[in-house]
């Protein structure tokens, strides 16, 4: 179905959300961290991206963010799995260019629906 790169410090969490996505018939790769993510997402151009956002070094909003101003992956979609709740968190998630917001934790088939509703978005448009 799609290519799914999963940028989470949490190896544990990575590797169930990975289990399912590839479940589910997706290709996934996965980053520990956001340096090594965005690397990921400018190599492999990936369908979607699902991101952390408090990570080593750069977060997931500096991922995001990089990603919507360089004009080869602006388009890629990308959502935000993170602890952080608040409204005012979710409004800068969006501000920073995320496509869906999930907040931690957050059940599977909740994150699959998202990432299939972000990929008809993206290939609607």
């Amino acid at each position: 179905m799609a290519n799914v790169l999963i940028v989470e410090d949490d190896r544990d969490l990575a590797t169930l959300l990975s289990i399912r996505l590839k479940k589910a018939g997706h290709d996934v790769s996965r980053e520990a961290d956001g340096a090594s993510g965005l690397a990921a997402v400018t190599a492999i151009h990936p369908d979607v991206v699902i991101v952390d956002w408090m990570m080593p070094g750069l977060s997931g909003i500096d991922v995001c963010t990089a990603i919507r101003n360089d004009p080869a992956l602006e388009r890629t979609p990308v959502l935000m799995l993170t602890a952080k709740t608040s409204p005012a968190d979710a409004e800068v998630a969006f501000g920073a260019g995320v496509d869906a917001f999930l907040s931690k934790p957050c059940s599977t088939a909740e994150l699959l629906q998202r990432v299939n509703a972000v990929l008809e978005s993206r290939r609607a448009s």
